[in-house]
């Protein structure tokens, strides 16, 4: 019995083998990636915006894509609009609350092809305390490219709208023109490079 048992694992490691083989994992590289949306404003423009410090990895199977796993988690006091008193505000109660949730995170579920070199990439959005599935539209990744310091690196970018008072970000005020200082759908746009992670 123990022979048998010991045969059949031994099968299903080796069986393994392949798929573990073809899955990388690639760091999100900060210093050249941007988190950024935009937002309507006074029903006239929009108001743009970023988020400085984050982390993320995506752990990429090269043989099936579609099996590949993306995670980030980010610091939402890092939002930056280059206006400080505006900032301050969406740091807020008024806004993302960042005393009370400092981060915010998405954790995908679901990879599905949609086209060529296209992506539809489902996870759950965690924001303001609420958790909500979105689907992030993805342009790559991109084919391997070697720095001049040794890493390999790709990039991908990615599109998607929520809206934020599905998450609770409810605040606003009525215009005496009409409609309100603040809209409700925000776009949200991803330019991602990556560092595969080295073998341990």
């Amino acid at each position: 019995m123990k022979k048998n048992f010991a045969a059949i694992t031994a099968v299903i490691f080796a069986l393994a083998l392949p798929v573990l083989a073809s899955a990388s994992t690639w760091n999100i590289d900060p210093d050249h990636s941007n988190i950024g949306f935009k937002i309507r404003h006074l029903m006239v423009s929009n108001v743009k915006g970023n988020f400085n410090k984050y982390t993320g990895t995506v752990e990429l199977d090269e043989k099936d894509i579609t099996r590949s796993k993306v995670a980030v988690s980010i610091d939402t006091a890092s939002i930056n609009t280059n206006v400080q008193k505006r900032d301050d505000d969406l740091r807020s109660t008024n806004f993302f609350d960042v005393a009370k949730y400092p981060t915010m995170t998405f954790a995908s579920k679901k990879v599905v092809r949609a086209g060529k070199d296209k992506l539809n990439v489902t996870g759950d959005l965690t924001l303001h305390g609420v958790t909500k599935e979105v689907v992030l539209n993805v342009e790559g990744p991109s084919k391997e490219s070697k720095d001049p310091w040794g890493n390999l690196r790709r990039g991908a970018s990615a599109t998607t709208a929520i809206n934020r008072k599905d998450f609770g970000l409810t605040w606003n005020k009525a215009l005496e023109t009409g409609g309100v200082l603040v809209g409700e759908e925000v776009d949200i746009i991803l330019e991602i490079e990556m560092i595969k992670a080295k073998d341990k």
